[in-house]
């Protein structure tokens, strides 16, 4: 399965657009990690599951979602409210509640993935406003039963060279 995963787009629903557009037929789900500040019901969240941010101000949005898939078990959330630029502690807490394979999360700008036990904990960057690596990004995990493989796209729609991480997956019996 392929989950696209983009966040913290602070108003460029433009860019939402292009990203839906091409890339609709090579994913199975489109994620929206929150600080979209587009209202809870523009058009583009029939394409995309979205969380609201803290700049998202419409009480649509929810705090998180967990999405089952038939390999994985997605938290989806912004994180401003599980204090992700100190630890990822209290994510960490509410994905074992949830029992996440997979947790995505934006707030920080800053892009990163790492496997914490048995769980993928990624946060696709901005694609608008970047912190840290002079990116604007968003992410494809290529999720299969042996492993997960994250790699980060541009805002030409195009994978950035060095940016491409696997992990392998270890099930409990």
């Amino acid at each position: 399965m392929n989950y696209l995963v983009v966040s913290d787009n602070h108003g460029d629903r433009e860019i939402l657009e292009t990203i839906a557009s091409t890339f609709s037929n090579q994913v199975d789900l489109m994620l929206h990690c929150g600080d979209s500040e587009l209202p809870g019901d523009d058009p583009l969240w029939q394409t995309f599951t979205v969380v609201g941010g803290n700049c998202d101000f419409d009480p649509r949005f929810k705090d998180y979602q967990v999405i089952t898939t038939k390999e994985d078990t997605i938290l989806i959330t912004h994180g401003h409210r599980y204090q992700v630029n100190q630890s990822m502690t209290a994510l960490g807490l509410l994905a074992q509640q949830v029992q996440a394979t997979i947790v995505v999360f934006g707030h920080t700008h800053r892009l990163g993935c790492e496997q914490l036990g048995e769980r993928l904990f990624l946060n696709p960057g901005s694609i608008s406003q970047p912190r840290g690596l002079p990116h604007k990004s968003f992410a494809i995990i290529n999720s299969t039963p042996a492993q997960d493989v994250v790699t980060y796209y541009d805002r030409t729609m195009q994978p950035i060279e060095g940016l491409t991480f696997t992990f392998e997956k270890h099930k409990n019996a």
